[in-house]
């Protein structure tokens, strides 16, 4: 998210149905990330569904950067193959 020092803003309302980082600027100073798929985007008002199925509405102008990222890798069956003894 960071460009030689900066942060920008790369997603927009098109990036509806796309898993995002976005950071947003907190009311204390300060940032935080949430990570997750824009379920919505309206009125300047973007709603983020996150892994474990919790919803952020996050207001645009409190975002100071942002980007498209990896959808997450479907997890393995049965875990991990068995070790040779």
């Amino acid at each position: 998210m960071h460009m030689r020092g900066r942060l920008v803003h790369r997603i927009t309302p098109e990036d509806v149905g796309r898993r995002v980082s976005v950071r947003i600027r907190l009311p204390e100073g300060g940032f935080t990330d949430i990570v997750g798929v824009v379920e919505s985007w309206d009125d300047g008002v973007l709603t983020v569904r996150r892994r474990d199925g919790s919803a952020a509405e996050v207001v645009e102008s409190a975002v100071a950067a942002s980007r498209v990222v990896p959808p997450v890798p479907p997890r393995r069956r049965g875990g991990r193959p068995p070790q040779a003894p």
